[in-house]
Order: structure tokens, then C-alpha cells, then sequence
């Protein structure tokens, strides 16, 4: 089922969205080798509730934290532990929030101090690919559209699209209808119109498209053990382009 919402509900939606990127800019200052996953967990679960929100995460279908963190071959949903960052790994950290009983949604690859040009490069790319997406997010174009416009601009460059986990729609729900795959083909799939909220969300691997689910039945990694990188933010689709209510520049 489809919810669309209104002016005063997407205000709402984007404010949940800044704290979710308030979160990530916080804990940018944190990523850096000898971290560990679990206490940039911590940080981000005083965070949210100093701000009188709740993580999204936290118990969300059993998922026992307050962020996703996924670090180098591991797709999605990694949950952190007390593994410490190093120096040249790549890190995508995903965040949600309840406040005032909408939802906010983000991810954001970082990488720890130093790494090559090439992986640079790699991240870059993901986060353009994702405004390539959010750019056809607007009323009368598919989502299709948006798909096949994340799709051709990874692939153009030799990087594969994660079929496994889309996108979604979002708002008193943390996921809701539609799926927004990373991957189809243009002028398919459901038309977009104003009051639609979308988290759009490229997952993107560095090698093979392949991939494999641990046995704690979360985290998702490639299976040929090459880089993976996430970048997802949430929009409202408007009439000659999106609203995007999260926010990348608060973290830049």
C-alpha cells in the first residue's frame, strides 16, 4: 500500500532525516583506526535519544543496534562489535531514527584515513550514482527511471549493482511501498507523484555483483570479498525535482 504525505508530514519526515545526518556528522569525528564499531554504536544511540528521538534500528525485526556498520566487503546490515577500525578500510555506517512517529533515513561510506586513489574513486562514484537517481525522482517519471539511471552510470564505470537489497518507501513506517531497485529499466514500474517519500540507496560492489548472508542472518558481504559501498538518502519526489531531506553537506 501506498502512503502519500502530506506538506506537514514531510516536515516532519525531514526533520527526523537532519538527525540522522547530525548523527553521521558526529560521528565522523570518531572514524579513525583503533575505533571500535560497537562504540561509534554507542555514540550514535546517545545521540538520537539526547535529541529525544529513538534509533530505528534498535530491536527493528530483532536487529539487536542502533546502526548498521559495514566495513569493507560487507554489503549491509553488518552489526558492530568490538572489531576496530584500521587504517584504509572503508566504512558505510547506516542510520535511522523515530521522532515525533516519522521516520528518517541515511547511509554514508567514509573511509579511514588513508586509502588509494582507485577506492576514492569507487566511493565517489556510488555517491554519484545516487544523485544520478534522485535527479529522475520527480512526478511523471518511473521507478524505472530512477533504477536504470543508478545502474547505467555503476556499470559505465565497472562496478556491479547488488540485486539482493533496493530501496523503499518511507514515513510512519520505516519501510514502506514501493521497492526502489538499483538496477531496471527506464519508463517501467509505478509512476512517481508529489507525496511520495523514497529513501533511494545504491549499494554498490567494487567487484562481483555476488553475494552472501552470514549465519547471523544480518550481515550481507560480497562474495568475492571486494569493496562494497552504500550511499542512501531520503526524498520527497516533487514536481520538477526531489526534496532531499537528509542532508550530505552537514557530514561534508
Amino acid at each position: 500500500m501506498l502512503f502519500y504525505k502530506t506538506a506537514e508530514q514531510i516536515l516532519l519526515i525531514k526533520e527526523s532525516c537532519q538527525l540522522v545526518s547530525k548523527t553521521h556528522a558526529m560521528l565522523k569525528g570518531f572514524i579513525k583506526p583503533g575505533t571500535s564499531t560497537l562504540k561509534l554504536d554507542k555514540l550514535a544511540y546517545d545521540f538520537i535519544n539526547d535529541h529525544k528521538a529513538k534509533p530505528a534500528f534498535l530491536n527493528y525485526n530483532g536487529y539487536p543496534n542502533t546502526l548498521c556498520i559495514s566495513v569493507n566487503d560487507t554489503v549491509v546490515h553488518g552489526i558492530p562489535s568490538r572489531d576496530e577500525l584500521r587504517d584504509g578500510d572503508i566504512v558505510s555506517i547506516d542510520c535511522g531514527v523515530v521522532k515525533n512517529n516519522f521516520y528518517g533515513d541515511s547511509c554514508y561510506t567514509f573511509y579511514v584515513e588513508s586509502v588509494d586513489e582507485k577506492v576514492k574513486d569507487f566511493i565517489l562514484s556510488v555517491k554519484s550514482a545516487l544523485f544520478k537517481g534522485i535527479e529522475l525522482a520527480c512526478e511523471g517519471n518511473r521507478i524505472g527511471d530512477i533504477s536504470f539511471a543508478i545502474q547505467k552510470y555503476v556499470e559505465a564505470k565497472g562496478y556491479s549493482v547488488v540485486r539482493e537489497m533496493v530501496g523503499h518507501g518511507i514515513g510512519k513506517n520505516l519501510h514502506e511501498d514501493p521497492d526502489i531497485a538499483n538496477y531496471g529499466k527506464a519508463r517501467t514500474g509505478l509512476k512517481l507523484k508529489r507525496g511520495m517519500v523514497i529513501a533511494i540507496e545504491p549499494m554498490i560492489n567494487i567487484g562481483s555483483r555476488q553475494c552472501r548472508l552470514e549465519d547471523d542472518g544480518w550481515t550481507l558481504k560480497t562474495k568475492d570479498g571486494s569493496l562494497s559501498a552504500h550511499f542512501e538518502h531520503t526524498v520527497a519526489v516533487g514536481e520538477k525535482k526531489a526534496e532531499i531531506l537528509s542532508n550530505f553537506e552537514l557530514i561534508e
